[in-house]
């Protein structure tokens, strides 16, 4: 083991900058730790508390130990230090996100297909939602329901009540936009009624050096619309230059001789921009480590 010991409770990058956060969401968030198996986390876990006694095994390397720290940010909350669902975990946002958002741009035309594709999406949302919680806060069945059906109706009656409006008034490169509408109408009222709690009670507010303040409702609202801001900032690109790309592909003669293509190519350009976008969403702002 090198001399100097890794300080675990520092962040391994400058949390100030943007750059700094780019940096640490793109290494936690990366789709390949969403399929680690539970036994391999807490082997992590172990070494993790194990390091921080000095009890690690003598020829324990730096580079296993920020392999663990990596398995344990990318899938333990960070309030609770509880496993988090697979699903639910920032690391199965682009395997997640990829197949839904590129069915909601692929299958925009049908009735049924938008409801079933939104509600998916709400109810994948949802889970994302609830499993990233502010763990200080309690958030009881009620109120997790009325989040998700309200979340879920507001998409749905976005989504048809443009597609009716636009059917007939917009060309169908308007109408792709569509799904992009409902899915940042649900983000806006999910979000905020899945942490009502911390809107009524406020958020704890700590300084610089990690001392409690006071409890602040005006910190819950900052935090919670930034919240919204990044998780719609997350789909802007696939959900909006997407449909103009695939609205072009689809003119030309290769892409009408295979248009069994156009499904899974626009998953696959979802999954590329969700790449990106997801480290770049949670970047945006600075959150307490």
């Amino acid at each position: 083991m090198t001399s100097e010991r890794i300080n675990l409770s520092v962040p391994r990058w400058d949390q100030s900058t943007f750059t700094g956060r780019l940096k640490y969401f793109s290494w936690i968030t990366d789709p390949r730790l969403s399929i680690t198996p539970s036994s391999q986390l807490m082997e992590a876990k172990l070494l993790l508390e194990k390091y921080r006694k000095g009890e690690e095994l003598s020829g324990t390397t730096e580079d296993k130990i920020r392999r663990a720290q990596q398995l344990y940010l990318s899938a333990f909350h960070p309030d609770s230090g509880e496993l988090q669902n697979v699903i639910g975990r920032m690391s199965f946002q682009v395997p997640g996100g990829m197949v839904l958002i590129g069915a909601m741009i692929t299958f925009y035309r049908s009735n049924s297909a938008v409801i079933f594709w939104q509600w998916a999406n709400q109810s994948f949302n949802a889970l994302v939602n609830y499993t990233n919680r502010n763990a200080a806060s309690e958030i009881t069945t009620k109120q997790m329901t009325v989040a998700y059906v309200s979340a879920t109706t507001s998409a749905l009656v976005t989504a048809l009540g443009l597609k009716s409006i636009l059917a007939k008034r917009a060309s169908p490169l308007i109408q792709r936009f569509v799904p992009f509408a409902a899915v940042a109408a649900a983000n806006i009222i999910n979000i905020p009624l899945m942490r009502q709690s911390e809107l009524i009670n406020g958020v704890t507010v700590f300084d610089k050096h990690n001392n409690k303040i006071t409890e602040s409702k005006y910190a819950a609202v900052k935090g919670i619309s930034q919240v919204v801001f990044c998780r719609i900032m997350m789909v802007v690109p696939s959900m909006t230059m997407l449909p103009i790309l695939i609205e072009k592909l689809e003119k030309t003669a290769w892409m009408k001789r295979n248009k069994f293509f156009n499904p899974p190519l626009q998953v696959l350009l979802a999954g590329f921009t969700m790449l990106f976008m997801v480290p770049v969403g949670c970047s945006l702002f600075p959150q307490k480590w």
